[in-house]
């Protein structure tokens, strides 16, 4: 057969694309795909023209028929109006953007079926079809010009399927967006987060065009219509009223310019060139009081000063949203200068002075005008934190006044309003301790109002902001009788006493006590000091003088609780013996050196325990603090009710002789434990606070726990009782009831302590020196006309009659005691005891400042002014008996001036007898003669007594 290309009828080819591999020299018969590579095939309007071709004879050679089952299957598969002939089945060529993917069907008889066009008789072909290489390239037709040169052709068959016309059906929809699989359909996609951001915006700026049109400035009558806290005793009786403001308007102009730009370093450096609004700092602020870093405000001083002046000080979101539009309002319709003016004419400065006018004559009694830098300094320091950054009301808190104090003028510094020279030069400017305008706070009042406010403020039970909005009705556990009854008894014992006139010494002296009910907790009196108006400082709080030797049961209480012994491994007990020589090293103490003084020098010699709380020896309280170690100590103090922030309450050996600067509350907390038995609950003030008739604070429930053992408790109170009855608190049994309690007296005569307890109550009282002016710590000596004021002088005296009249109405009980077992035994060093005697001294030890060291000759407290007068010491050969076996107090062996024994006690053998504790049972005394084998017996002397 030939090669050469034999001329072939025109097939319709459905669009078949030219240039296939199957058209050039396959060996299929006519009518399959192959021929519809040709020009003339692409072209529609031909293609509708042209009859269809009869079914070709089935040619030699080729392998498949254009009607065979194979092609009729795969005509069926491309009819699908989806298929990749596309829904138009308009004619592609290859070079067309749509040509559709028909050129892969095996044959034409397919191609025919899909199309459904009837089949006309087929033309015979040659064996071999023309190369459609060498046809021209196919042009595109569109669908709609096809269709009418179809429709122009006569008689010829109407094309079917989609050709025939535009494109209908779900097929001519546009392709769906293939959908989010994975982690993409976790996060929302950037047309989601656009849209939000925008709506979001829109929302806000809608918001904020509401709120500034609807909120407006409402008239300055915050202050006007401010109600008073009423402040009550337990029976209801008023206490006092805080709603008297004591406030004076003056003009900028005249507050001086160095106390602006204080106001303004402390507050809002930034004032007269920034917005209202301070954005970031009120991020800032949100984010350091939710990260716990302290509650802090991110105002500027407009909002500040609206704050004071339009709202109420209530923390609640409707106050804040406020807050933010009218100052935005204010900002805009008001000067800068104005609104400072205003500013400092509001802000509250502590000692109820509203504004700077009323802050200057309060703190330095000079007018706004006058102030200094440091003074400007001092007071814009003070709207920080009033009730904290009163040095005089809170002593303790000075150095965190004088940081805030040096922030303020750096930051004057800084800003060019104060030179660095000037800087340099300034000194902290201590306020005057009287608070100025009376108030309606004279007398006891104020003490008893500021204790109240900083009790509900500590404990967390309403805030400063609170307190100052008003309108509380505040029912305390306060007792009027107790209260009348503490102020006639400093008044009888110390202040009538007093004649400033005359002796200088007379113009320092400070009172301070508080009383506690052991069982309850519940604080019934307070004496805060002379007169609130004279005397701002609250002696009764205060934490800024030493305790002295009121801290020296605290040791021996954690020797019992935790079974200590001595260096030598004797267990410590009311009996058990040291070593009292004065200035003797503290042994075991790796710190240092530490060997502390005696009173008046005085060596003791072998001494029991019970002798030396009576005399109050430092050298044996000193060494006991390290034999039961510094750290227990301390954390007996603090199980007792110490507060664990007490000022120099620190674990060295010195902590025994009242280094610490507890307050009188504190120390009246810590000895109604003792009273208690052990059991400890914190002391309260507050019964209930109302509000337009309803209790608007949850109370602090009130639990009690045993926080040192009964026997450890007891065994103190034993020996306690010791000191009131033979030792230095012998003025205490004019309370005409059983008592104990203990002495003390701060470092160089500055203070003198008595803490005592009843089984109804527990009172502590001090008696301090401090100047009127400077406020700086003063010794007592000469007030009175006396040579110096010891614990047991005026304080013990004022605790007596207050005691005796406080519970006249309650009828006296002992105290019910389970004693340490064995402490009745007494307990020798592993030497041979010291033979010598002691001179007898008039009053108990004191503190001293050192810490670890103790340089010959500092005074480690003072006498009641008394003569020493010594003992032999003298023996009773064959343990002659004295009379009597019982002792009264608990102490014996006190020597006459020939040296034998006296009463208490019996020496039988060497061997010691007598019940103390005014009649209990079970707790025997130090032994009126400690006896040694063969009859020897070095005498134990006891101090005389005070005031006999």
């Amino acid at each position: 057969m030939s090669d050469e290309p034999q001329p072939q009828p025109k097939q319709p080819t459905e669009g078949r694309p030219t240039g296939t591999p199957e058209a050039a020299g396959t060996p299929e018969a006519a009518g399959t795909h192959e021929t519809a590579g040709t020009s003339e095939a692409a072209k529609p309007s031909e293609a509708a023209k042209a009859p269809k071709a009869a079914r070709a004879p089935k040619v030699s050679g080729t392998p498949k028929s254009a009607g065979t089952p194979e092609t009729a299957r795969e005509s069926e598969a491309t009819a699908d109006p989806s298929g990749p002939s596309g829904p138009s089945g308009a004619a592609r060529t290859p070079g067309s953007a749509a040509a559709p993917d028909t050129a892969r069907t095996p044959d034409t008889a397919r191609t025919a079926e899909m199309a459904r066009i009837p089949e006309g008789p087929r033309t015979p072909e040659p064996t071999h079809a023309p190369k459609a290489a060498h046809t021209p390239r196919a042009t595109y037709t569109s669908p709609a010009a096809a269709a009418a040169s179809a429709a122009e052709a006569p008689g010829a068959p109407q094309a079917a399927g989609p050709a025939a016309g535009p494109p209908t059906g779900p097929a001519a929809k546009r392709p769906k967006r293939p959908k989010r699989t994975g982690w993409r359909r976790i996060f929302p996609t950037w047309r989601m987060v656009l849209g939000t951001l925008l709506l979001g915006a829109a929302l806000l700026i809608g918001l904020f065009f509401v709120g500034y049109s609807m909120v407006k400035i409402p008239p300055a009558n915050a202050l006007a219509t401010k109600q008073s806290n009423v402040y009550l005793y337990a029976d209801g009786t008023e206490i006092a009223r805080d709603g008297i403001v004591n406030r004076e308007n003056v003009d900028l102009s005249q507050i001086s310019k160095a106390a602006q730009h204080a106001v303004l370093a402390a507050e809002d450096r930034d004032f007269y060139t920034e917005s209202a609004i301070d954005l970031k700092a009120m991020i800032r602020a949100g984010w350091n009081t939710a990260t716990g870093k302290g509650k802090q405000s991110g105002s500027t001083i407009t909002q500040q000063y609206v704050k004071n002046y339009y709202l109420a000080q209530e923390q609640t979101v409707t106050r804040k949203v406020k807050e933010f539009f009218i100052s935005i309002k204010l900002d805009r319709e008001t000067s800068k200068d104005d609104i400072l003016e205003g500013y400092l004419n509001t802000s509250y400065f502590g000692r109820n002075a509203y504004g700077m006018q009323a802050a200057a004559k309060a703190y330095y009694g000079v007018d706004a005008a006058e102030l200094t830098p440091a003074q400007g300094a001092y007071l814009a320091a003070l709207v920080n934190a009033p009730s904290e950054y009163d040095v005089i009301a809170h002593p303790e808190n000075r150095k965190a006044a004088e940081a805030r104090w040096n922030y303020v003028l750096d930051g004057m510094v800084g800003k060019g309003w104060l030179t660095q020279a000037d800087r340099t030069g300034l000194k902290f400017p201590a306020p005057k301790e009287t608070s100025g305008a009376d108030t309606g706070m004279s007398g006891q009042r104020g003490y008893l109002v500021t204790a109240i406010k900083d009790y509900l403020r500590t404990t967390k039970i309403a805030t400063s902001e609170e307190l100052e909005a008003g309108g509380y009705r505040i029912t305390t556990t306060l007792d009027k009788k107790k209260q009348d009854a503490f102020v006639d008894a400093v008044n009888d014992k110390l202040m009538d006493k007093l004649d400033p006139k005359d002796r200088k010494a007379d113009t320092y002296v400070r009172a301070g006590g508080a009383a506690v009910e052991p069982k309850t907790g519940n604080v019934l009196a307070l004496y805060g000091g002379i007169d609130y108006v004279k005397q701002y400082t609250n002696n009764a709080t205060r934490r800024d003088f030493q305790v002295g030797s009121t801290f020296k049961p605290f040791v021996f209480t954690s020797a019992v609780e935790n079974e200590s012994e001595t260096q030598d491994g004797r267990r410590i007990t009311p009996n058990t013996v040291y070593d009292g020589t004065d200035q003797r090293p503290v042994q075991g103490w790796s710190g240092g050196s530490y060997a502390p003084e005696n009173e008046d020098n005085v060596d003791y010699g072998d001494i029991s325990v019970r002798s030396a709380t009576d005399k109050s020896v430092n050298a044996v309280y000193a060494q006991m603090a390290v034999d039961v170690g510094p750290e227990k100590v301390e954390q007996t103090a603090v199980d007792l009710g110490l507060p664990t922030d007490t000022p120099d309450l620190e674990p060295y050996p010195s902590i025994a002789l009242g280094t610490a600067t507890a307050s009188v509350l504190d120390m009246a907390e810590a000895y109604a434990t003792l009273a208690n038995h052990g059991r400890h609950g914190t002391y309260t003030m507050i019964d209930k606070v109302t509000k337009n008739g309803a209790d608007v604070f949850d109370l602090p429930e009130r639990k009690t726990s045993q926080v040192i053992s009964r026997e450890a408790a007891d065994t103190t109170t034993s020996v306690l009782r010791s000191v009131v009855q033979n030792g230095t608190a012998t003025a205490a049994l004019a309370a005409g009831r059983p008592a104990a309690g203990k002495t003390g007296t701060a470092e160089e005569d500055t203070a003198a302590w008595f803490a005592g307890y009843t089984p109804d109550l527990a009172t502590v009282v001090a008696v301090m020196g401090q100047d009127p002016v400077t406020a700086a710590h003063k010794s007592l000596y000469n007030v009175m006309g006396l040579p110096r004021i010891n614990g047991g002088g005026a304080p013990t005296e004022i605790w007596a009659q207050f005691t005796k009249n406080a519970l006249k109405d309650t009828p006296p009980t002992d105290f019910s005691l389970q004693i340490q077992e064995g402490s009745e035994e007494t307990a020798y060093p592993s030497a041979e005891p010291s033979r010598s005697e002691p001179a007898e001294e008039d009053d108990q030890d004191d503190t001293t400042g050192g810490q670890n060291s103790q340089s010959p000759g500092t005074d480690q407290g003072q006498t009641d002014g008394g003569t020493p007068t010594g003992t032999t010491g003298g023996t009773t050969t064959g343990g002659t008996p004295t009379t009597g076996g019982g002792v009264t107090g608990g102490t014996t062996g006190d020597t006459s001036t020939g040296g034998t024994p006296t009463t208490g006690g019996t020496t039988d053998g060497g061997t010691t007898a007598g019940t103390s504790d005014g009649g209990t049972t079970g707790d025997t005394s130090d032994g009126g003669a400690i006896g040694t084998p063969g009859g020897t017996f070095p005498q134990l002397t006891t101090r005389r007594p005070l005031d006999e």
